[in-house]
């Protein structure tokens, strides 16, 4: 009888983890590139329809991904040391998830095989979300779905 093989997600600290997989447990759904706020009263975070100009709305992927960082000040990196403090990410986030201790969600990539799953399963800002050169005020774009 042989033993099944735990996933790496199971298995490696997120510290520890390669690039590959650490890329790898982006699900795709763009909802940390939208527009987001802090309520001062709750400490919540609030988001918008509203998306970064690097999102594109089709793929729900950045255009300049390896650039991102020089080309939008404001676009955080995720990294081990950022999810000191995920909240700021989706509940349905794979690195706030593993970071809290969480499994991953079933229709995550990585447990469904399939990249569509996302999408499938509602969790994804394709169809959803509008980008800055409308010039719509985020704050008037608030959505509650993200979790």
């Amino acid at each position: 009888m042989s033993e099944s093989v735990q996933p790496f997600w199971e298995t490696t600290p997120l510290k520890e983890m390669t690039a590959e997989q650490w890329e790898s447990l982006c699900d795709g759904c763009g909802k940390c590139c939208l527009e987001k706020f802090e309520d001062e009263e709750t400490g919540n975070i609030v988001y918008s329809r509203v998306a970064c100009a690097l999102l594109d709305l089709k793929t729900c992927r950045c255009r300049h991904y390896a650039d991102r960082a020089q080309l939008m000040p404001d676009c955080v990196t995720i990294v081990p040391q950022v999810l000191a403090w995920p909240k700021w990410l989706p509940e349905t986030c794979a690195y706030r998830r593993l970071a809290e201790g969480k499994s991953l969600p079933d229709w995550h990539p990585l447990i469904s095989g399939d990249p569509d799953s996302v999408l499938e399963a509602g969790h994804s800002v394709h169809g959803r979300v509008i980008g800055p050169e409308t010039g719509e005020d985020p704050l008037m774009n608030l959505i509650d779905w993200i979790r």
